[in-house]
């Protein structure tokens, strides 16, 4: 992996963290980390970032937004046209509103603040190499009141969420996105709860998500990107979330 901050000290802690994982890492995953990470490369700005990850192209690169001479959401921008493999995770101190939305939409699959656990940290880590989206619960709340909009405006338009869903899916979609308890579904939809439990089990598999929380934030990509022209099927909805 690769690991871009600006400030040396944090690189140099976070690489020797990054070399002696916790022992709840591995009995809460299947995979071996019990020899750390390897990081293969260190940048201090975004334009070091945009060079060293083109020379090395890691699998995962942990970037702080706020570097100078070009941002850490800027390099990931550049970097997206090049290393569509490569999984990031945004580690940030601090990270607003539109942030986190452009975030999303330059294909990070993980946001967590500086001041998260270790355990978070490697949770995110595995978590995104293994395919799936993280999101630091310190973030949720922002990334809800986010996503909410998006696909409230996207119904007002007259718009269809991606993912071939139907009318009721896509209902139930906008209010797991708007953070509501499937008895709270329920009640709006005037369904049981094991149908909601239904629907969603149905919407898991079309969208590709394994939880809630990685849910909305694949609902917030199709939100950005049907504000362009809403994909019609799921193989074109996949295609977008690449």
């Amino acid at each position: 992996m690769v690991l871009a901050d600006n400030h040396s000290i944090f690189r140099a802690s976070l690489r020797q963290l990054l070399s002696v994982p916790p022992t709840t890492i591995k009995e809460v995953y299947s995979v071996d980390v019990g020899t750390g990470f390897q990081v293969v490369g260190e940048a201090g700005t975004g334009e070091e970032t945009v060079r060293i990850v083109g020379s090395v192209e890691p699998d995962l690169l942990l970037i702080d937004p706020s570097m100078p001479r070009m941002s850490g959401l800027e390099a990931l921008g550049e970097l997206q046209c090049h290393n569509d493999r490569m999984c990031s995770v945004l580690l940030a101190a601090t990270i607003d509103k539109p942030q986190l939305l452009t975030a999303v939409q330059l294909g990070v699959r993980g946001l967590i603040l500086k001041d998260s656990t270790t355990e978070v940290l490697f949770d995110a880590i595995v978590s995104v190499l293994g395919g799936q989206y993280f999101l630091g619960r310190a973030l949720l709340t922002d990334f809800m009141e986010t996503v909410r909009p998006l696909i409230d405006s996207s119904r007002a338009q007259g718009g269809k969420l991606a993912f071939g869903l139907t009318p009721r899916e896509r209902e139930v979609l906008t209010l797991v996105s708007a953070g509501h308890a499937n008895k709270e579904i329920a009640r709006r939809c005037a369904v049981s709860e094991e149908t909601v439990k239904h629907h969603l089990t149905r919407i898991f598999g079309k969208v590709g998500a394994s939880n809630r929380t990685e849910l909305a934030m694949l609902a917030a990509r199709a939100g950005l990107d049907t504000a362009a022209g809403a994909a019609s099927s799921p193989a074109e909805s996949r295609a977008l979330l690449r």
